[in-house]
C-alpha cells in the first residue's frame, strides 16, 4: 500500500485533499482509480484512506480507519554523521530512515574529507530531505525523519547534550558487554544520539570529547566497519533492542 505525507490543512472533515505532485504521481504514475486504498500520514499519525476522486487535480482520499498503524519508535534516535565521500551520505539517510531514525545531522568532523561551503550545504540538505521523504515513503513510516544543518563538531557537542543517552560506537574496553550495558539503559520517550566518525575514523580527541558530555563508548563487533556500514549498524542494534524490549 502506497504511503503520502500531508499538512494537516489538507484534511477537511473525514477528507483529505491531495495535491501538486502526489496527485500527479496517484493518477499519472501510480494509474490509481476511485475505490483504491493508500495510507495518508499527518503529525505522526498514518490512516487507511480510499480514493473517492481524482478529477481535476486534486485527489479526495476518505479516512476508513484513524491511525490504521504507528511504525515509529516509542524513542528518537538522532544520529550525528561525520560528512562522508562521494554519494555515501545520501545511501546512510535512505538506509537509516529505514531503519527508524528520527533526525540526521551531518557532522564536519577533523579527518572529513569533504568540504562542504554555504551554498552546497544549503542544496545538500534539500537532496538529502527529499531522500529522507522517498526512504519514509517506502519504509511506511508515520513521519518524515528531518535532516538538520550541517554542524561543526563543537556544535554537535552541545546538541548531544539534550540527549538522554549519547552513544559513540569506538574502541571500548569490554567490546560488547559495554554495548548490551548501554542498551539495557534505554526506556521508552528517551532521545538517543548516536555519533559515527568519517572514513579515517575519529581523532583521539574527539573521542575524548564526546565521552566528556556524557558518550558511552560502545562496540560494534569485533570487525572494522566503513563509515556507511556503522551507521546502519549502530541504528539497527537500537532499533532491535527498542523493538525487542521497549513498550
Amino acid at each position: 500500500m502506497f504511503n503520502f505525507f500531508v499538512e494537516d490543512n489538507s484534511r477537511n472533515g473525514n477528507s483529505y485533499y491531495i495535491e501538486g505532485h502526489d496527485f500527479n504521481h496517484i493518477k499519472n504514475v501510480l494509474r490509481m482509480h476511485d475505490g483504491d486504498t493508500i495510507l495518508v500520514s499527518e503529525n505522526g499519525m498514518s490512516h487507511l484512506c480510499e480514493i473517492k476522486s481524482l478529477d481535476g487535480d486534486t485527489c479526495i482520499a476518505e479516512i476508513i480507519e484513524e491511525n490504521f498503524q504507528n511504525t515509529d519508535l516509542p524513542v528518537e534516535i538522532h544520529l550525528f554523521q561525520a560528512l562522508p565521500k562521494g554519494d555515501k551520505m545520501e545511501f546512510i539517510i535512505q538506509k537509516t530512515v529505514e531503519l527508524g531514525v528520527d533526525k540526521i545531522y551531518p557532522v564536519e568532523m577533523k579527518r572529513c574529507v569533504v568540504k562542504l561551503d554555504d551554498k552546497k550545504k544549503k542544496s545538500k540538505i534539500q537532496r538529502w530531505q527529499s531522500i529522507s521523504e522517498s526512504a519514509a515513503k517506502q519504509s511506511k513510516r508515520c513521519k518524515i525523519p528531518e535532516i538538520g544543518d550541517v554542524l561543526s563538531f563543537k556544535q554537535a557537542m552541545e546538541k548531544v547534550k539534550e540527549m538522554d543517552l549519547f552513544l559513540v560506537p569506538f574502541e571500548s574496553k569490554r567490546g560488547m558487554l559495554d554495548t548490551k550495558d548501554a542498551l539495557s539503559e534505554i526506556k521508552s520517550g528517551m532521545k538517543i544520539g548516536i555519533i559515527i566518525g568519517p572514513e579515517g575514523g575519529f581523532e583521539d580527541k574527539e573521542v575524548e570529547d564526546a565521552v566528556a558530555v556524557g558518550g558511552k563508548t560502545v562496540s560494534l563487533g569485533s570487525r572494522i566497519l566503513r563509515t556507511e556500514t556503522a551507521a546502519m549498524t549502530s541504528v539497527g542494534m537500537v532499533m532491535l533492542h527498542v523493538e525487542m524490549n521497549v513498550e
